[in-house]
C-alpha cells in the first residue's frame, strides 16, 4: 500500500463519481449514500498516511514518489509523477477532511440534480488532490485545469440569483491566470532542453535548470507564475471574483472554495515561485511590491469586512485579509514566516470553512444571509451558538485555538524580515476580532425580535458532526502545535537555502548554480546535468 499511497488516495473520489453514474437518478438518498461513503472512506483512506509520513518527516527531498520522468507521454517529456513533502502533506489531509465534511453537509442542501451535483464534487475532490500531489508540470497543469470545470458548474446550476455571473467570472478569472502559468511552464520546459538536450516536465529536473535563466527574463517569468497564483489565492487587486463566487456557491462549495481551493495559489509561490525564482523573489524591489499588496489585502479585506450586510459576503472578504498573512508570511523568505503562512493555510481551512458551514445552517432554516434578519439566535439555538463562538474565536486567533499559533508565526517573521512590515499587518488581527465580534453580537445576543426566528430548531447530530472534526482540529493546532512545526521544518529549511543560495541576480552563473536539497545526486540526474555542472 505506502507504493502507491497517493494514487489510492487520489483516485478514490474518482471511483466514486464513476461508481454514481450507474445509479438512477430519481434514486437520491442512495446517491447521498454512496456519495457520503466513497467522502468518508477517501479520508479514512487519507489516514496511513499520517503514521507513514511521520515515520520519514525528517528526510530530505519529497517522499512516496510513483512514477518516473516522461513515462506518460515520453513523446513530449510528460509523466505520471507523484510525491509529496510536507507542505503537501498537510494540504492533501485538509483536502479530504474537508471534502468529507462538505459531502455531508450537503445531505438537506441539495434537492435538485442530486446526481449531478455529487458527481461533480467527487471529481473537484479528486483534481484538488492530483495538484498538491504532482511532481510532473504538465500532469499539475491538468489537474490545475480540471477543477476550473466542476468549481464553474457547482456554482452555476447550485448557486445563488446571480449564479451565472459569479461563475463566468470566477471561470475567466482562473483561465486567465491559467494561460499566463502555462507561457511561463512551456518556457522553463524548453529553456531545460536547450541546456540539457532533454524535453521534460519533470519538476525536479526543471529546479537545476531554472537558476540558469538570465534575471531579465526571469522576472517576466516569475510575473506570468504571479498573476496565475495571485489570482487564484485571491491577492489584491485581484480579488473581486471571490465574494461573487462564495455568495453565490452553495455552502458546501464555498466550504471547498475558501478551504482549499484559495490554498492552490499560495501553494503554487511556495513549491514554485519561490524555487524557481529564488533571485527575482529576494529582489528588494519585487519583495516589497508583494509584502506591500498583502499588507493591503490584509487590511482593505478587513474593513470591507466591517461593512457588509451579509454574512456570507462578511465571511468571503475576511478570506481576502486572511490570505493576506498568507503572502506576507511566504514573502518574508524566512523560516519563520513561511511556516507560519503555511500553518496558516490549514488554519484558515478549518476556520472558515466552518464560518461557510456556519452560515449555511442559518440560510437553510431562513432562507436569508442578511444580518439585520437575525438577534437573540443564542436563546433558540444554544448548541449552535456556542459552536459559532468557538469558530469565531479561532478565526480571529484566540490564544490557545489555531489562528494565533499562525498569525503570530508569520508576524515573527515578518518583523524579523522588517518591523514595518510586522506593524502594518499587526492592526489586521484587530480588525478581525472588530467584524467577527460585532457580527456575533447582532446575531446571536439580545432578544428575538423576529418572529421568523423563534422557532429555529438547534443543530441536528449530523451538523454537529460536521463541526467535530475541525473543532478538534482548532483545539489540538492551538495547543499542541508541534508536530506541524515538526513537518514543516524541513521542506521550508530547503526553501529557505535554496533562496539563500541564489538570492544575488547580480551573481555570475557558476555562483548561482548551488547544490540544493531540491538537486538530486549526479547518480540520479537527468543526462547532460551533470556534464552542465562540471563545466561550471
Amino acid at each position: 500500500m505506502q507504493s502507491h499511497i497517493l494514487s489510492i488516495i487520489l483516485f478514490t473520489p474518482l471511483i466514486g463519481a464513476l461508481f454514481l453514474l450507474f445509479v438512477p437518478k430519481e434514486n437520491k438518498d442512495a446517491i447521498r449514500w454512496i456519495a457520503n461513503i466513497f467522502a468518508l472512506g477517501g479520508f479514512l483512506i487519507s489516514l496511513p498516511l499520517v503514521p507513514m509520513f511521520w515515520a520519514q518527516r525528517f528526510e530530505p527531498g519529497f517522499k512516496f514518489l510513483e512514477g518516473t520522468a516522461n513515462n506518460w507521454i515520453p513523446s513530449i517529456g510528460a509523466g505520471y509523477n507523484l510525491g509529496i513533502d510536507g507542505i503537501s502533506f498537510l494540504l492533501i489531509m485538509l483536502t479530504t477532511l474537508l471534502g468529507w465534511i462538505s459531502i455531508l453537509s450537503s445531505w438537506t442542501a441539495i434537492e435538485t440534480r442530486v446526481k449531478e451535483y455529487y458527481v461533480w464534487f467527487l471529481v473537484l475532490q479528486t483534481g484538488m488532490l492530483g495538484v498538491f500531489m504532482a511532481l510532473d508540470f504538465f500532469l499539475f497543469f491538468v489537474f490545475w485545469e480540471a477543477m476550473l470545470v466542476p468549481m464553474y458548474l457547482l456554482i452555476g446550476i447550485w448557486g445563488g440569483p446571480r449564479k451565472l455571473y459569479a461563475a463566468i467570472k470566477f471561470f475567466l478569472y482562473t483561465l486567465l491566470g491559467s494561460v499566463l502559468m502555462l507561457l511561463g511552464i512551456l518556457y522553463l520546459y524548453f529553456h531545460h532542453h536547450a541546456v540539457t538536450g532533454v524535453f521534460t516536465f519533470s519538476i525536479p529536473e526543471l529546479y537545476k535548470t531554472a537558476p540558469l535563466i538570465p534575471f531579465n527574463i526571469a522576472i517576466w517569468l516569475f510575473v506570468a507564475f504571479f498573476i496565475g497564483f495571485a489570482i487564484k489565492v485571491p491577492m489584491f487587486p485581484f480579488h473581486t471574483w471571490l465574494p461573487d463566487a462564495h455568495v453565490e456557491a452553495p455552502t458546501a462549495g464555498s466550504v471547498i472554495l475558501a478551504g482549499v481551493l484559495l490554498k492552490m495559489g499560495t501553494y503554487g509561490f511556495v513549491r514554485f515561485s519561490l524555487p524557481f525564482f529564488p533571485g527575482v523573489v529576494s529582489h528588494p524591489r519585487v519583495q516589497s511590491w508583494v509584502i506591500g499588496l498583502s499588507l493591503v489585502g490584509i487590511i482593505y479585506g478587513a474593513l470591507v469586512s466591517l461593512m457588509q450586510k451579509d454574512m456570507k459576503k462578511l465571511v468571503a472578504y475576511s478570506s481576502v485579509s486572511h490570505l493576506g498573512f498568507c503572502t506576507l508570511g511566504i514573502f518574508a523568505l524566512n523560516s519563520a514566516g513561511l511556516t507560519g503562512s503555511v500553518l496558516q493555510q490549514i488554519n484558515h481551512g478549518i476556520s472558515t470553512g466552518a464560518l461557510f458551514l456556519i452560515v449555511g445552517i442559518l440560510y437553510e432554516r431562513r432562507h436569508t444571509r442578511e444580518i439585520a434578519e437575525y438577534g437573540g439566535i443564542s436563546t433558540v439555538m444554544p448548541v449552535y451558538a456556542t459552536i459559532t463562538m468557538i469558530m469565531f474565536l479561532s478565526s480571529m486567533g484566540l490564544p490557545l485555538l489555531n489562528g494565533f499559533v499562525g498569525e503570530f508565526t508569520i508576524l515573527q517573521g515578518a518583523f524579523t524580515a522588517n518591523w514595518r512590515w510586522a506593524a502594518w499587518a499587526a492592526p489586521g488581527v484587530v480588525l478581525a476580532a472588530a467584524y467577527l465580534l460585532w457580527l456575533y453580537q447582532r446575531v446571536f445576543f439580545g432578544t428575538v425580535t423576529n418572529p421568523k426566528n423563534e422557532k429555529l430548531h438547534d443543530l441536528t447530530p449530523r451538523e454537529i458532526l460536521t463541526f467535530a472534526p475541525l473543532i478538534i482540529m482548532a483545539l489540538w493546532i492551538g495547543l499542541y502545535p508541534k508536530p506541524f512545526f515538526q513537518i514543516l521544518e524541513q521542506p521550508v529549511n530547503q526553501i529557505v537555502q535554496t533562496i539563500h543560495d541564489n538570492s544575488n541576480p547580480n551573481a555570475p552563473v557558476n555562483a548561482q548554480i548551488q547544490p540544493t536539497s531540491f538537486i538530486p545526486s549526479p547518480s540520479t540526474a537527468a543526462p547532460g546535468v551533470g556534464a552542465l555542472k562540471a563545466s561550471n
